[in-house]
């Protein structure tokens, strides 16, 4: 899918916040996207229409972000096109909650990319997070989120140590990435933009698109995190090797996981 990518190039239409919107841009040109960066409620429409994929993202939510995403959630669902919801430490106060629940209600989303702890705010099932850490509890992150995707009708990321992909149904585990990745501001927020990337590509097969775009994210950054140690160098090593990264480079790393069982 990544030759597609380059292929096709396509737009993705990013309402995020403004802590990583540069960070998202460049780690989509990286992969051979086109990022769109807007949240005027006035151009919602319009830019959402030029897309492939639209990326929702709350990490620095207000009252203008949330009436585009919902005016571009419902305009790229009249149109088929794919969209997923990363909803930033929902579980932090009352107002991201809220504006969450209403996301879901209102707009058709394709793939819900979190971590375990707002997967759980959610779900409202018992767990301790921190801001927008993952935070941790006792629930079974695997088994809340295939109840969660055939609950809410769409897919669930859920990143951690292994990442899980779920439909209600399927489920698949990525065992990569890199620890370095938790120290750097913007890591998953770029990934749910990829994963809307690898969507534009192959939407007909949402958890296939999803799969393969957090496997692919996650060799990257155990690529990275090989030589690059520290948050500052990964973060470069990181866009670096979203560019650089290979099927083979893949293969490689799967096999050597596979030895090392």
């Amino acid at each position: 899918m990544r030759d597609e990518l380059k292929i096709k190039n396509p737009i993705v239409h990013c309402i995020t916040n403004h802590v990583v919107s540069n960070f998202q841009a460049n780690g989509l040109l990286a992969i051979g996207a086109s990022p769109i960066m807007g949240e005027a409620p006035e151009e919602a429409v319009e830019l959402v229409s030029l897309a492939g994929a639209l990326s929702l993202n709350i990490g620095t939510l207000n009252a203008m972000s949330l009436q585009s995403m919902l005016i571009a959630g419902k305009a790229a669902n009249e149109r088929n096109i794919p969209v997923v919801l990363d909803p930033v430490g929902v579980g932090a106060t009352l107002y991201r909650a809220h504006a969450v629940a209403k996301i879901l209600s209102e707009v058709k989303i394709s793939v819900l990319r979190c971590n375990a702890g707002e997967l759980a705010a959610i779900a409202e099932v018992d767990w301790q997070a921190k801001g927008v850490d993952a935070g941790e509890g006792q629930a079974d992150i695997g088994e809340l989120a295939r109840q969660q995707a055939a609950k809410l009708g769409l897919i669930v990321a859920v990143t951690g140590e292994v990442d899980i992909i779920t439909d209600g149904k399927r489920f698949a585990e990525i065992p990569f990435g890199d620890a370095v990745m938790t120290s750097v501001t913007g890591t998953g927020c770029l990934l749910s933009a990829v994963v809307a990337a690898f969507l534009a590509i192959k939407p007909e097969d949402a958890f296939q698109a999803t799969a393969a775009a957090m496997k692919y994210y996650a060799v990257a950054g155990e690529k990275a995190g090989a030589y690059a140690k520290l948050p500052g160098d990964f973060r470069t090593a990181f866009i670096n090797e979203l560019a650089l990264n290979t099927k083979s480079d893949m293969d490689q790393i799967l096999h050597r996981k596979e030895e090392s069982r």
